[in-house]
């Protein structure tokens, strides 16, 4: 047996490599980081966390990569927001609320025909914000809001209920609050 193959992990290994990967890291990891990591193609990791889903462990994909959320976060405060503004002012809806220290979880619509759709976002600070907004612009994709006239729900987590009432503050004087 050569060096190679001695080193070879079976697919098994690999998932329980990534899940074990997923679950020690607080930040997401994006599918090209794993697969470099795996020495295997972007598409087998996408398979991979697929059938590690599967299995029921809490993976979402975000903007930012791959997390794992079965934490505890009871010591979080949550809280859904209703908001309404244009494409162009997204990249300042998000300023105005990591600025005061909350995480944008997700993002919601309710669409005529299938009902809410949801989208994670994971959005904690401004390289976030920067990361999301770049791939905006390079894919080319539209916001979930653009199917609803700007008209969406976020979810809020934060430390404390005051930092989400502030987010909300900063958002309702940018008139951003529907």
């Amino acid at each position: 047996m050569t060096e190679t193959e001695e080193k070879r992990i079976t697919a098994k290994e690999r998932r329980h490599l990534i899940l074990e990967r997923l679950q020690s890291s607080t930040d997401p990891i994006t599918g090209s980081e794993l697969a470099e990591q795996m020495n295997v193609s972007r598409q087998v990791i996408v398979q991979d966390i697929s059938l590690i889903k599967a299995k029921e462990y809490p993976i979402i994909a975000t903007s930012q990569g791959y997390l794992f959320i079965g934490r505890s976060r009871s010591d979080l405060k949550t809280r859904t927001v209703a908001c309404r503004h244009s494409v162009q002012e997204t990249e300042n809806e998000l300023t105005l609320v990591v600025s005061c220290g909350v995480t944008i979880i997700n993002v919601t619509v309710e669409h005529p025909l299938y009902g809410e759709i949801t989208g994670s976002l994971m959005i904690r600070n401004h390289a976030d914000i920067a990361h999301f907004i770049s791939r905006l612009e390079t894919t080319g994709a539209s916001l979930l809001s653009s199917l609803t006239g700007g008209i969406h729900l976020h979810q809020f987590e934060a430390p404390t209920d005051r930092q989400i009432d502030d987010a909300v503050r900063a958002l309702k004087k940018a008139g951003y609050l529907l």
